[in-house]
């Protein structure tokens, strides 16, 4: 899919605050993606939990193609991001699990941890992220077994 004909939902906690302020400018000014900033909006501490909720809602409601919660190392925002029905949340951390997210699993939620990733090697994880379709087929099935246990309680396992 052309970066560009997406809208984009991006939220990072304080940690997170300038590697989403610097995707933010690469999304709009080069990638020509609409985005949706949801926060934070300083280095002011905030929860990343509803900051990935916060994205993660946005995608799964439709309002965004895609979403990006960064924090420390993308784990925790990975976590909360997973709890909101229709959000497949990955961490990247390279090009390869970036393709793989997409390709193998349709994430529609990318996870990124501005303590470990650069904001170089940020942008390239993005460009790669949004642009690689998901290849279906025998991907297909798993992606549909993801999206049943969401409605599946701790106990019916």
């Amino acid at each position: 899919m052309n970066p560009g004909a997406q809208t984009v939902a991006i939220g990072a906690d304080h940690g997170g605050f300038r590697m989403k302020e610097a995707l933010i400018r690469y999304l709009e000014e080069e990638l020509g993606a609409r985005v949706i900033d949801c926060g934070a909006f300083s280095t002011n501490p905030v929860d990343y939990p509803d900051i990935a909720e916060a994205v993660a809602r946005r995608v799964a409601e439709g309002k965004a193609t895609r979403g990006i919660a960064i924090d420390g190392a993308g784990i925790g925002s990975c976590m909360a991001a997973n709890r909101i029905a229709g959000a497949r949340a990955a961490v990247c951390h390279d090009d390869r699990s970036a393709k793989n997210s997409r390709e193998h699993n349709d994430a529609n939620v990318l996870c990124l941890g501005a303590g470990l990733v650069p904001v170089g090697q940020a942008r390239r994880i993005v460009r790669i992220w949004l642009s690689e379709p998901f290849g279906g087929g025998r991907h297909q099935k798993r992606v549909d077994k993801i999206t049943r246990l969401e409605g599946r309680e701790s106990n019916d396992a």
